[in-house]
């Protein structure tokens, strides 16, 4: 017999490579935010800033590169975890953390429930004599099912839905600037109105529907979770953090400018959440129609499985400290891995919420989760790097005018959610802040952990 030599204890500890360019992050971010983002938000956005959602997508692109170049400099302080909890946590305080992690908790809750919306509302417009309400128990029994069984988005899916759905927006473009040339010639095209219309401008409703358009950029700061992989982590990551959020302003600032221009008068849409879908049908014909909508669903589905998986993770770290029942949350399926009880716990709230919910009314819900964080974000950025001069003499416009400008803008946006976004929203930070007050004894000792370590 032989026996294998014995390990080097004394060895290394094995490291992430640190290969990502700018480039490379840039890709991934686009990949996660989805070039179609304003797709769901269109007609929406249209009605509720009085025609001015090419707007909307800019001031919200504003706020956003704003909070991203937070987010890369807090990334570059703490490559390893890349969240809003965690830079909150360090940056301000334990409990404030807790609050913005339990914001996000909420945004996680969401997802599944957002894409299970839109996703259904896009087949109901492909299928119309099926209605709505059937398509729903179908869209998310497949969600749960695939998840059961361990099956996960790849990487290379990603890829090819990605090339897609590049593919048809060009198209749309294309299209839609020769439908507006055969109609008027090129001065048709030019339009200063998506952006500033003096008959209808109205500033508290563009600042409701930007709270809306924000919706566009969620996901940006995904990027920072591949700190430790990054060639230059303190310069790549704030600099990819601000191009996806610019390249995803300026694609879809493109995409609704040309839609407002085909079809200005958005008190004609026969469905306000779809209402993208008509005007691909009148620029392309009914191919378009159906490629943009395929496109849709294909990617709500694909949101919607790494929504629900996420979210059960989360479920299942609380369970595994405890901070939730472990025998319940903190179980996995010996024949997956996964946490089966907890996908098929967030199967069962998407399918109790979709009745009850619409995709407007979840759709700020989940902005209300994600711009706490954001503001969150731009505090800690400004107490790490400002007051407690993290790189020597702090800059007063690096360190406390653009962090403050992006906690403002995200301040502005936040207020300006729906009254049923702040009630529900509210109701939630308050669960939020009872549980860490019980959890914490008084908030004596450090709060609850949530970990997002595995997302």
């Amino acid at each position: 017999m032989t026996t294998s030599p014995a390990p080097d204890v004394s060895a290394a500890p094995l490291r992430l490579k640190r290969v990502l360019t700018v480039k490379d992050l840039v890709f991934y971010g686009l990949v996660l935010i989805q070039p179609v983002a304003p797709v769901g938000i269109f007609g929406l956005s249209s009605k509720m800033s009085h025609g001015h959602a090419s707007a909307t997508i800019l001031i919200a692109m504003v706020a956003m590169m704003f909070t991203a170049f937070s987010y890369g400099r807090m990334a570059a302080i703490y490559p390893s975890a890349g969240s809003a909890y965690t830079f909150v946590s360090r940056g301000l305080e334990a409990h404030l953390g807790f609050l913005a992690g339990w914001a996000m908790f909420l945004d996680y809750l969401i997802v599944p429930l957002i894409n299970t919306i839109y996703g259904c509302l896009t087949l109901e417009r492909i299928f119309p004599a099926v209605p709505y309400a059937v398509w729903t128990v179908p869209f998310v029994v497949i969600i749960t099912l695939l998840n059961l069984r361990g099956i996960r988005a790849a990487a290379r899916a990603n890829i090819i839905l990605l090339v897609v759905m590049t593919v048809v927006i060009v198209a749309f473009v294309f299209l839609a600037l020769r439908y507006l040339v055969h109609g008027g010639g090129w001065e048709h095209v030019f339009s200063i109105k998506p952006f500033y219309n003096p008959e209808t401008f109205d500033l508290k409703a563009i600042a409701t529907a930007t709270s809306l358009a924000a919706l566009t950029y969620i996901g940006f700061d995904g990027v920072t979770t591949l700190s430790e992989e990054v060639q230059n982590p303190k310069r790549s990551v704030l600099v990819a953090v601000v191009l996806v959020c610019f390249l995803t302003g300026v694609i879809s600032t493109v995409q609704v400018y040309l839609a407002q221009q085909v079809w200005p008068d958005y008190s004609t849409f026969t469905n306000l959440e779809t209402a993208f879908y008509d005007v691909c049908r009148l620029v392309g014909g009914s191919w378009l129609f159906l490629a943009m909508s395929l496109v849709m669903v294909v990617a709500c589905l694909g949101s919607g499985l790494a929504g629900q998986v996420g979210a059960a993770r989360l479920l299942y770290g609380m369970g595994r400290e405890n901070v939730l029942p472990r025998r319940l949350f903190g179980h996995l399926s010996l024949r997956t891995g996964i946490p089966n009880y907890n996908v098929l716990l967030i199967g069962v709230l998407t399918l109790a919420a979709v009745p009850v919910i619409d995709y407007e009314k979840a759709a700020t819900l989940l902005n209300f989760g994600a711009f706490l964080a954001f503001m969150g974000v731009n505090l800690a950025t400004m107490a790490e790097y400002y007051f407690r001069r993290r790189e020597g003499k702090p800059g007063v416009v690096t360190d406390l005018l653009v962090p403050g400008l992006g906690f403002v803008f995200c301040l502005v946006i936040w207020l300006s959610l729906p009254t049923p976004a702040q009630i529900a929203g509210g109701v939630w930070l308050l669960i939020g802040l009872v549980y860490d007050a019980i959890k914490s004894h008084g908030f004596r000792v450090k709060p609850v952990p949530i970990d997002f370590s595995d997302q």
